[in-house]
């Protein structure tokens, strides 16, 4: 009985394999005759995603890319007296289709290409995330949703964070002294785990900036807590199973919108103290949104400056210790700065602006590092670019790592060099750091002034050296292989002291909670 019943379980999973074969083969049949971009489709159902997303510097195109980009590479079989050349991997150039994340899917390395796709949003192409990312994101994530919805979220988001409301900015800044001076010390002795600890920091940082929430407050640990299991969703097999990341992940997004939802009640009913210049209270304060479209913006901030700031600080922090030339350079942009203040007198607005080399730096170490790989897309109509048809429907890749390390837009493009920013006037049309078109990242203001402040203190009071054998991996977000270990030591011409004022070797996630604040 069970023979027979395996049977016909695996006489249907042929079956609906041969199907699968038989519907992809006519739909690419279809679609020769129209020119579509060269490539192949892979294995079947996977297709190529699991090439896509092996692990490699983050600061490369990794091995999938270079081998698909690459038109030809010549192979030189040597015999007795024969020499033999043969094109072993004739590749598909910039431009090539595939079969990604359950659909066909057109993959573009092409600089042009990508700034098309991204400024033609809600025209000709529109977000595609995978569904299963939608039980995490919510239905109103701005990672998700499209049109009127989108501008009207985004504007909210924008109104607290752009650069154009420096009176709103500086209340942020005001709340990041303060916050480093408290956590200094504390943390420490509370967690044994370094990497625990920076995502403690990241985290209670823009808890604290959206919500007021202190670190050591019962509602910081439950966020911290379920965040945590959240963030671990996104790294997981999207497979809902009881018991498994991606299940708990969602059960844990629930219970941060139960969270924000009462927090968002007391305000209203007006049982707390209201606390200017936090985030929510710019949400409630414009009114006309629903609570599940305030929970989705804040859990899409709360992401934003837990993982992609952490991460971008370290890359920069690695970069800058290996490039001397770079470090000194930005170290002096901050002496003259704080030159001109008296003591103790913290940073503002107008010293942020005055700080273009360290810009520069926040720049390039995007443009290096790889933050963010690439993002989803999805062809509305039938787009034609060039000599090639994008069909409509077809799943659409603008790789930023393919477009920022191109040898034929960046000179040396595995070199960390910020003064590129400077000399080359057109590199804000080379490299996408923050995104591009309708959905520019809006939240990179924001940013760009926290990392920049961390930098002023970093850079005057300490210097380091990072680890030979470690550096940045894309798995496709970016860790590194031994945490950024780091030997820290503070500049002699400081006065100020640390715990241990000895070289040392530290995990930079636990250096983070050694930095004391000497601007506020």
């Amino acid at each position: 009985m069970e023979a027979e019943l395996l049977s016909i379980v695996l006489a249907l999973a042929l079956a609906l394999l041969s199907l699968y074969f038989l519907v992809i083969h006519n739909m690419l049949a279809k679609q020769e005759t129209r020119n579509l971009p060269p490539g192949t489709m892979g294995w079947p159902i996977c297709g190529e995603t699991l090439s896509l997303l092996k692990p490699h510097r983050s600061n490369s195109m990794g091995t999938f890319l270079q081998q698909h980009c690459s038109r030809y590479v010549l192979m030189i079989v040597i015999y007795i007296y024969i020499v033999c050349a043969r094109a072993c991997a004739c590749r598909y150039g910039k431009v090539f289709k595939s079969h990604l994340f359950g659909s066909p899917a057109i993959v573009s390395c092409d600089n042009e290409l990508n700034m098309f796709i991204l400024q033609n949003e809600g025209k000709l192409f529109r977000a595609s995330y995978p569904k299963a990312m939608h039980g995490i994101l919510g239905n109103f994530s701005l990672l998700v949703v499209s049109g009127d919805l989108h501008k009207k979220l985004r504007n909210v988001v924008i109104s607290f964070t752009c650069s154009s409301n420096p009176l709103q900015l500086s209340l942020v800044l005001s709340k990041i002294c303060p916050f480093q001076r408290s956590s200094h010390g504390q943390v420490v002795k509370k967690s044994p785990s370094a990497k625990k600890l920076e995502r403690y920091f990241a985290l209670n940082l823009i808890v604290k900036l959206l919500l007021s929430i202190e670190p050591g407050e019962p509602q910081a640990f439950k966020i911290l807590e379920d965040f945590r299991t959240y963030m671990r969703g996104f790294i997981s097999l999207p497979v809902y199973i009881p018991g498994m990341p991606y299940a708990k992940a969602v059960k844990a997004r629930a219970r941060l919108s139960s969270t924000v939802k009462e927090i968002i009640k007391e305000r209203e009913k007006g049982t707390v103290e209201v606390r200017e210049g936090d985030f929510l209270d710019v949400i409630l304060s414009k009114g006309g949104m629903s609570n599940e479209e305030i929970v989705s913006i804040v859990l899409d901030i709360l992401l934003g400056g837990y993982e992609t700031t952490a991460t971008l600080i370290a890359l920069i922090v690695y970069f800058l210790g290996h490039a001397p030339i770079a470090f000194q350079t930005l170290k002096e942009e901050h002496q003259a700065i704080r030159k001109n203040k008296k003591v103790g007198e913290p940073l503002n607005w107008e010293d942020y602006q005055k700080m273009e080399f360290t810009c520069n730096v926040i720049y390039e170490a995007m443009r290096c590092g790889n933050v963010v790989k690439f993002v989803h897309r999805k062809a509305l109509k039938d787009v034609k670019f060039k000599e090639y048809i994008i069909p409509s429907g077809w799943k659409v890749l603008p790789m930023f790592t393919g477009a920022h390390v191109d040898p034929s837009l960046h000179e040396n493009p595995t070199e960390f060099n910020p003064w590129r920013w400077s000399t080359d006037k057109v590199m804000s049309k080379k490299v996408m750091p923050f995104g591009g078109g309708p959905r520019l990242c809006p939240g990179a203001e924001l940013a760009k002034v926290e990392i920049s402040f961390f930098l002023h203190h970093l850079v005057l009071n300490y210097r380091w050296k990072t680890k030979a054998d470690d550096f940045p991996v894309a798995y496709p977000f970016v860790e590194f292989t031994r945490g950024l270990l780091l030997e820290i030591e503070r500049n002699k011409d400081d006065e100020a002291t640390i715990n241990n004022p000895q070289c040392s070797s530290f995990n930079f996630y636990l250096f983070l909670f050694y930095v004391e604040d000497v601007w506020a």
